[in-house]
């Protein structure tokens, strides 16, 4: 059975948070089809949900994840799979009055040199900045010494060569394992080893040992980059106990769906 993945795209970074300064209006992702040596433009609408004006900069990184919980915000263009290059954005810098809203433009320009094969990717980056901070122009010299708290966002913006790539995973170490506060769940990591994003369905089909169906038991429909992974945990905890065959499926739609069969003990 064949089959297909894409990672959600909902990435909220933190580092010692307390209330938002700033947030971003829509989908925290963006894909887009083109070709090479076209353009295409977009927008990020980022506003302060505050009385009073907020500051905010943007920059890009590169974004890997992977399923044992590792995420990498390495330099924007060293992944071979990177579009940073591509893109241009402004503003870097933005001030925002009370409970406004203002837009970060972006530019994608596929380039023509090369071969481009399936999806590339990257982020642009939006942190508010604390008054407390050095960056800000708006800094109390009489501030305090203390932990500084801003809240970042990342925007996905994901660019698929029309016409290219395929869609494979691999399905790695399944296990049952028992919930500390009682039940159990299965889980079972995904890895896209294709060569374009994916956000497909997964779920499990559970058949006893004649043969009867117990129902399909969904997972979470994650975003999966080339070379990215994930990790599904399904509930399992109303199942009775009993050696089971179980159907694991992952669905991108059409002709890219993907299964893997399990002997399962619960």
């Amino acid at each position: 059975m064949k089959c297909s993945l894409v990672l959600p795209v909902l990435l909220l970074l933190m580092g010692s948070v307390a209330a938002a300064q700033v947030s971003i209006v829509g989908e925290l992702s963006q894909d887009r089809e083109a070709k090479p040596g076209e353009e295409y433009r977009g927008t990020v609408l980022v506003r302060n949900d505050t009385d009073e004006p907020q500051e905010a900069k943007v920059y890009q990184t590169d974004y890997l994840f992977f399923s044992d919980g590792t995420n990498r915000y390495d330099q924007p263009g060293s992944h071979p799979r990177s579009n940073a290059r591509w893109i241009t954005f402004s503003p870097a810098y933005v001030t925002l009055p009370p409970h406004a809203t203002i837009s970060v433009s972006y530019s994608v320009a596929v380039p023509t040199g090369g071969p481009l094969n399936g999806t590339y990717w990257s982020m642009l980056m939006v942190e508010g900045i604390p008054r407390s901070s050095a960056e800000s122009s708006r800094r109390d010299a009489k501030a305090e010494m203390g932990i500084m708290q801003a809240i970042r966002y990342g925007i996905q913006i994901a660019t698929h060569i029309v016409g290219t790539g395929t869609r494979t995973v691999e399905f790695e170490n399944p296990r049952i394992l028992a919930r500390e506060k009682g039940g159990r769940v299965f889980q079972i990591d995904i890895k896209n080893t294709g060569d374009l994003g994916m956000r497909p369905e997964v779920y499990v089909e559970l058949f006893n040992e004649q043969g009867v169906s117990l129902g399909k038991f969904s997972g979470v429909r994650y975003r999966i980059y080339p070379g990215t992974s994930v990790r599904q945990t399904i509930d399992m905890s109303e199942v009775p106990k009993g050696t089971y065959k179980a159907l694991v499926v992952v669905d991108a739609g059409g002709d890219d769906v993907f299964g893997a069969q399990y002997t399962l003990k619960m």
